[in-house]
């Protein structure tokens, strides 16, 4: 099978993710084929808010950060400034808080289908 390149995949434009007051963006760019086990691929992109984005996590996913900064939290408390180079892992049932004092980008990998999320 051919490899499938992307090129310059994180200046791609993401969707604004349909929070009112919440700039939060999220888009895909690669989904797998595979049934049982999908996995899709993109960018986050958190901006500074006046209320952070809450997401409960309906699958698995990884995500480190590539650039800018997040503040991200759990529901036990937990609370990480988010820095280029740091990776997550966010088991399904996670409740997460994401916020930014200015901006931050993630690279974002789960075990879901295309569009969820």
């Amino acid at each position: 099978m051919p490899m499938t390149h992307f090129s310059k995949a994180q200046e791609i434009k993401q969707p604004h993710m349909g929070r009112e007051g919440i700039h939060a963006f999220l888009g895909d760019v690669a989904v797998s084929n595979d049934e049982d086990k999908t996995i899709a691929a993109g960018f986050f992109r958190m901006e500074k808010s006046d209320e952070p984005l809450v997401y409960e996590y309906t699958y698995h996913e990884m995500k480190v950060i590539v650039e800018g900064s997040m503040v991200i939290s759990d529901e036990t408390g937990q609370k990480v400034l988010a820095l280029p180079g740091d990776v997550f892992y966010f088991e399904k049932g996670s409740v997460i808080t994401f916020n930014s004092e200015d901006y931050g980008i993630g690279f974002f990998c789960g075990q879901r289908r295309e569009g969820e999320g």
